[in-house]
């Protein structure tokens, strides 16, 4: 009798353990619980879409950019192909970019994710996939736009403030270019722009207080009754629009472009669907399982396949809220190490498998 096959499917715990540690310690919990463990790295969109993709990349470039604060680093860009690239923004505009106390949306700006753009475009891209998740911005994709010479300005025809904070004073564009390739948008979320369950809902993961997040909400507001003014549509009610802190709007006005699910995308190019096969347990860790991650995010993601596939499921999370019934969950206890990882683990997936009759 064979040793029962569990997929895994890593992902990072937001800043707390990267990704490959996460893969590692799940891998470990698999063998040591005694079964024989297929390992995949995934993302949505946000953290870890490069490292998840690099076994079906080419090549990397590396660009110096603006950070959300507007300083210089470098940030890579990877090829699918020739003329294929893939932008992970929160490489350019993300929460890891900035220290606890520099995190404030009011200020901070998706310029560096244009520049990204403009960039590989440059190069020879006429298809850019652009990973939406992780950001520290919540400014529409407005300041992408400036990079590729949108000029906002207020009601006294006065130049817009960089940052989200500054958009509910927003009176018209200046229209400037938009990129020559075909932008594809790869939502972590599947949240519009507007509304009570816009943007807004991550505002304060990106350190907003509440009389900020109104601000900022009203301000996306603003940018939605602008842009559709100028011939934008129903954009800001489009699933993924809110993405990113309202990055995937811009995509999609300010560049054309379309939104998907991100976490689907990358699963079938790492072979999900194929691992499944004959797979007796499907195990998914996350740091926070809540109702947003039934929204788009990774882990939802992967639960909903498994269990159409009929295939058992294992959460393992130190946080976990509004799980599905039917989902066998490993959590509790606050803060975890790697090392609780595996050894939390493996306890899980022996629970589950005795569960299942192995």
């Amino acid at each position: 009798m064979r040793p029962p096959k569990v997929v895994i499917v890593a992902q990072s715990f937001k800043e707390s353990i990267a990704a490959p540690a996460v893969a590692e310690a799940l891998d470990v919990a698999a063998r040591t619980a005694g079964a024989t463990p297929i390992v995949l790295r995934a993302s949505d969109g946000g953290d870890g879409l490069l490292e998840a993709l690099t076994p079906c990349l080419v090549r990397f470039t590396k660009y110096q950019v603006e950070d959300p604060l507007r300083r210089l680093i470098e940030a890579p860009v990877g090829w699918l192909a020739e003329r294929t690239a893939v932008i992970e923004s929160r490489l350019a505009c993300g929460l890891s970019l900035l220290a606890p106390h520099e995190r404030d949306p009011l200020v901070t700006t998706t310029r560096g994710v244009g520049a990204l753009i403009r960039r590989a475009v440059a190069d020879g891209a006429d298809r850019v996939f652009v990973g939406l998740g992780g950001s520290a911005t919540v400014d529409g994709g407005l300041g992408m736009a400036r990079d590729w010479g949108w000029a906002p300005v207020d009601g006294a025809g006065q130049p817009l403030a960089e940052g989200g904070g500054a958009l509910a004073t927003l009176a018209r564009l200046g229209e400037g270019t938009r990129p020559t390739a075909h932008l594809v948008g790869l939502c972590d979320v599947a949240t519009v722009l507007t509304g009570p369950r816009g943007a807004r809902v991550f505002a304060a993961q990106k350190g907003a207080s509440p009389a900020a997040t109104t601000r900022l909400a009203a301000g996306l507001e603003r940018l939605a009754e602008v842009a559709n003014a100028a011939g934008a549509g129903p954009v800001a009610q489009v699933p993924g629009a809110g993405a990113a802190g309202g990055l995937g709007f811009g995509l999609a006005f300010f560049g054309n472009g379309e939104l998907v699910a991100g976490a689907p995308w990358v699963l079938e190019r790492v072979g999900f669907s194929r691992a499944l096969t004959d797979a007796d347990l499907v195990v998914v860790a996350e740091g926070a399982f809540d109702e947003t991650s039934l929204e788009g995010k990774l882990s939802g993601v992967v639960i909903s396949l498994a269990r159409e596939a009929g295939v058992a499921v294992l959460l393992i999370a130190p946080t976990a809220t509004h799980v599905p019934a039917e989902v066998i969950v490993e959590s509790g206890g606050g803060w975890w190490s790697a090392a609780d990882v595996t050894r939390r683990g493996a306890q899980a997936v022996s629970r589950a498998l005795r569960l299942l009759g192995h």
